[in-house]
């Protein structure tokens, strides 16, 4: 019993994270609907992220961002946020696994297009009219690219009435249980 309860703890153990892996990042649930701008900073008094968040407490800035469909995500000291609200510590290690970055504590600027590829990949400080040119030069079609939507479960086609083999009228009495012989 013990080896039993040992292999399937090291099986889990081995198997587990290879699952996880698969389509856990926060960025799947933007795809094909927004283009995520990811800022990663070792702090929070980071240059580049202090310079774009002066930048988009702007109103001109704030519009552009709201009209190319941006979300912005942030993971200043291992602490993830997507719009300011924060993300688990598993999602935020997702999101960066899912970036494919490396090791490094280089601040990096990353905008992924509704496809879900990398478009702009930029270490250091970036404006955020270079962003907006990057989203203004992406093809027509990534432009437009409509929300996955969820194909409807199939409806059974109805019966014609009076078909053979079919009644039309009440639903039938669900059979009676066999009686059990006396012993």
């Amino acid at each position: 019993m013990l080896i039993r309860s040992l292999t399937l703890a090291t099986l889990l153990a081995v198997a587990g994270p290879l699952f996880a892996a698969d389509g856990d990042s926060p960025l799947d649930m933007d795809k094909g609907r927004s283009r995520p701008l990811i800022i990663i900073a070792p702090s929070t008094v980071d240059p580049t992220w202090v310079s774009l968040k002066k930048a988009l407490d702007e109103p001109d800035n704030k519009k552009g961002f709201t009209e190319r469909n941006l979300v912005l995500y942030t993971v200043l000291n291992l602490m993830g946020q997507r719009d300011g609200k924060d993300l688990g510590p598993q999602d935020t290690a997702a999101l960066i696994r899912s970036l494919k970055l490396g090791a490094g504590a280089k601040t990096k600027v990353i905008l992924v297009g509704k496809d879900g590829e990398k478009k702009l990949e930029q270490p250091g400080p970036i404006e955020l009219k270079e962003v907006f040119a990057a989203v203004d030069q992406l093809p027509a079609a990534e432009k437009e690219t409509p929300p996955p939507t969820i194909a409807p479960a199939a409806e059974p086609e109805p019966t014609a009435k009076g078909a053979k083999g079919t009644k039309s009228g009440k639903p039938a009495k669900p059979a009676k249980p066999p009686e059990m012989p006396d012993d």
